[in-house]
């Protein structure tokens, strides 16, 4: 009689499926390449398949292992909804416990510091686990517990809260504008030292709508890491884009008085309907629309720069 393969062996399959390699599948689990192509070993030895074959660009699922791959994948989001019901599920829960928080670069090394040193001070047996990203998490999959993001979720099983609208504007550091002074049309802005994205071309896609032919070659300095493009504004390097709000709470930063018809960023923040009973999340998720509120109001008096 097959010995019925352990779930940790279907987990990495799946992975390896997703990624093409063991050293993907790895980073995507957190384990060791060699504990991955162990996993995969043993589960072909477990069902008697061959399940992949190996070249130089990484592993091919053979037929049947696509054949496996789709009720694997239906087990696992059934796994991950369990969790999540468990953890909805404990109305007596302690004070303890862990709240995994998703929120986009700028926003989680800039804003969220100062917001979450209250919530430590506010509830300090509860383990707050951080991750920068400005890619989409999959709450749906447990990839975080409470996500703060910059567009409205629509997926039905998640409890969604809009805490308001970021205003985006031209910034450059005073020593930036002392030194080559302050544009006051958009056509003399695209004169100066531009700081922009390197393979994104939103910002250039925004001002060819407003008429002016821009290209990457326009961008003195280029990178699509934006806390890094943020430092570079700091250090007086040129004029970038960011949001008021974060420009008003920097020393030295100036938001210049041009309006470009930036259209402002949603701040939408989200947990699954079913974490939404949890008492430590809801504790959190209440926490961080406080705090949040807070930093948007910091620039919603504040006139529209002309």
């Amino acid at each position: 009689m097959k010995r019925e393969p352990d779930w940790a062996l279907w987990r990495s399959f799946a992975a390896v499926v997703e990624h093409g390699s063991l050293s993907g599948a790895a980073r995507a689990l957190s384990l060791s390449q060699p504990t991955i192509g162990r996993h995969v070993e043993a589960l072909e030895s477990d069902l008697g398949l061959n399940l992949f074959d190996r070249a130089l660009t990484g592993l091919k699922p053979t037929e049947a292992a696509l054949r496996l791959y789709e009720p694997v994948a239906r087990a696992r989001s059934s796994l991950a909804e369990a969790a999540i019901l468990a953890d909805g599920a404990q109305a007596q829960e302690e004070a303890g416990g862990s709240v995994r928080i998703t929120a986009s670069a700028v926003i989680s090394n800039y804003v969220l510091p100062a917001i979450l040193a209250d919530i430590r001070r506010r509830h300090p047996r509860i383990t707050l686990e951080i991750v920068p990203s400005d890619s989409a998490e999959n709450l749906l999959m447990r990839e975080a517990d409470i996500a703060l993001r910059m567009f409205r979720p629509t997926q039905l099983e998640l409890v969604t809260r809009h805490l308001g609208d970021i205003r985006l504007v031209p910034t450059a550091h005073e020593s930036y504008l002392s030194r080559r002074g302050t544009p006051t049309t958009i056509a003399e802005l695209w004169q100066h030292d531009l700081i922009g994205f390197d393979r994104s071309d939103a910002i250039i896609v925004h001002a060819r709508g407003l008429g002016f032919q821009l290209t990457r070659e326009d961008f003195a300095l280029r990178s699509d890491d934006q806390p890094h493009l943020w430092e570079l504004m700091k250090a007086g390097l040129g004029i970038g884009f960011t949001q008021l709000n974060l420009v008003e709470r920097t020393p030295g930063m100036v938001a210049i008085p041009i309006d470009l018809s930036i259209p402002p960023l949603p701040m939408w923040l989200t947990t699954h309907s079913q974490l939404f009973t949890s008492h430590r999340i809801r504790a959190i998720y209440d926490a961080l629309a406080e705090g949040l509120a807070a930093y948007l109001k910091t620039a919603s008096s504040a006139p529209i720069p002309r």
